[in-house]
């Protein structure tokens, strides 16, 4: 718990952190993730084969070594938030918000009453039943909640979601919100260089900290980002590091036969 508040601070005070994301259902590859010092791992369920069971072991090697787990929602489905968080989750990504209202439905969804309408579980978060008091107090202080930018819609609204009371920051899904400008995959494109343009400064205005997914490991990247001011950062994503270390030790011994 210490550690998401850490987090949450961080995120208050607009300060640079740097996580990675989990696409494969795997608890030993999370366990691998969180050893390497990542601070918080993002388990994807909008793009992995990932289930609930299996995200839940992942929850625990993750914690077990000192890493925060999050979630990247499929959905902005109310049912679903309420299961990654009963099982364990600190917070979640939610995808494709792209006005107010959907983002007040999130922050919502997320808070127990009074802040909002979570309904009540009893499961792995809540000590199975037994510290459900002292959790609820925890979550809906400490709770992290970020609104993923991947529309251009979005883009237009982007003032209204900033100012949205109970959202910890933003990330952008660069991916898709290239092929909402009809240019998918183009990352360095001018109009998506305008957007992340419009979406920092919106968020500069309300002091919420802009982020990115850097899905290619690339530390030029990286460095450019951090000084276009993005302060959540998602590096990389466990499948390609596994496929780019694969192929390079193929190389070397490709190079031997």
């Amino acid at each position: 718990m210490k550690l998401t508040k850490n987090l949450k601070a961080i995120l208050k005070n607009n300060e640079l952190t740097v996580g990675s994301w989990l696409s494969i259902p795997s608890p030993a590859t999370a366990e691998i993730m969180a050893q390497a010092g990542f601070p918080w791992l993002v388990i994807d369920l909008e793009h992995s084969v990932i289930d609930y069971e299996t995200m839940q072991s992942m929850f625990v090697a993750i914690e077990n070594n000192g890493s925060i787990p999050l979630v990247r929602l499929s959905s902005k489905d109310s049912p679903q938030i309420k299961r990654v968080l009963d099982a364990g989750a600190h917070g979640i990504i939610a995808p494709m918000i792209n006005n107010a209202n959907d983002a007040k439905k999130i922050v919502s969804a997320v808070k127990y009453p009074p802040i909002g309408n979570r309904g009540v579980g009893l499961a792995r978060a809540q000590g199975y039943g037994m510290k459900f008091e002292s959790y609820k107090e925890y979550f809906n202080d400490y709770s992290i909640i970020i609104c993923q930018i991947e529309h251009k819609s979005a883009v237009d609204n982007i003032e209204e979601i900033v100012a949205t009371k109970g959202i910890d920051g933003i990330i952008i899904g660069p991916y898709d919100l290239s092929g909402s400008y009809g240019i998918p995959g183009k990352l360095g494109s001018d109009e998506l260089l305008e957007a992340e343009k419009i979406i920092l400064e919106a968020a500069a205005r309300y002091n919420i900290p802009s982020g990115i997914h850097i899905v290619h490991r690339d530390k030029s990247e990286l460095i450019n980002k951090i000084n276009d001011g993005f302060r959540i950062i998602a590096y990389g994503v466990d499948q390609l590091f596994l496929a780019k270390s694969g192929k390079d030790a193929f190389q070397d011994i490709k190079g031997q036969l």
